[in-house]
């Protein structure tokens, strides 16, 4: 207090007297930051899984695919043989009745293998279809990250600022952030 009885307030002792809106409001975007980092983090996460299982899916899909390549491959040599096999018929028919036993099992072989190809085509489609879903939903996982990370930059912003409609703009696009979260948790 000066000698003429008024006393002079600086901006630090209003500050200490009167902890306004400017501490609060700080202390809720550093909380909510260190929160939509987190999820973030675990949004980031679940991306690398997922990118991680699509690949793994992909792949089991070659295998297959390969198998049921080899398959049509043995088919392929079976009917070669069934031919000959028809050719010999005609070239000796005295031993017609051997090739045409020969002719009707290669036959019957041939629909066992045609079975598997098909059946070894029908798990690589599915594979396929599984790496697709696990692609998307990585791809919904980046994004919700991308956008939880944007929001964490608005923060810093808004914090250096002290803009409102930037706090606003960060609540917001958290809010963005996190239902895409959503939407890939739900797979969709």
């Amino acid at each position: 207090m000066s000698e003429e009885g008024f006393e002079v307030h600086g901006p630090h002792d209003h500050a200490l007297e009167h902890p306004g809106h400017g501490a609060s409001s700080t202390n809720q975007i550093a909380m909510f930051t260190a929160i939509i980092a987190t999820v973030g983090a675990l949004f980031g996460y679940m991306g690398g899984a997922t990118q991680a299982n699509a690949g793994l899916y992909k792949n089991n899909a070659a295998i297959k695919k390969t198998e049921a390549a080899n398959q049509w491959n043995y088919y392929q040599s079976k009917s070669t043989k069934q031919n000959l096999s028809e050719l010999s018929m005609v070239v000796a028919p005295a031993r017609k009745d051997v090739y045409a036993a020969e002719v009707e099992r290669y036959k019957t072989e041939k629909g066992e293998i045609k079975k598997k190809a098909e059946e070894l085509e029908a798990q690589s489609s599915e594979w396929d279809h599984q790496s697709d879903e696990e692609m998307h939903q990585h791809h919904r996982w980046a994004q919700a990250t991308t956008v939880l990370q944007i929001s964490i930059a608005l923060a810093a912003i808004a914090l250096l600022t002290r803009k409102d409609w930037l706090k606003k703009a960060m609540y917001a696009v958290s809010a963005a952030g996190l239902l895409l979260g959503c939407l890939a948790a739900l797979h969709i």
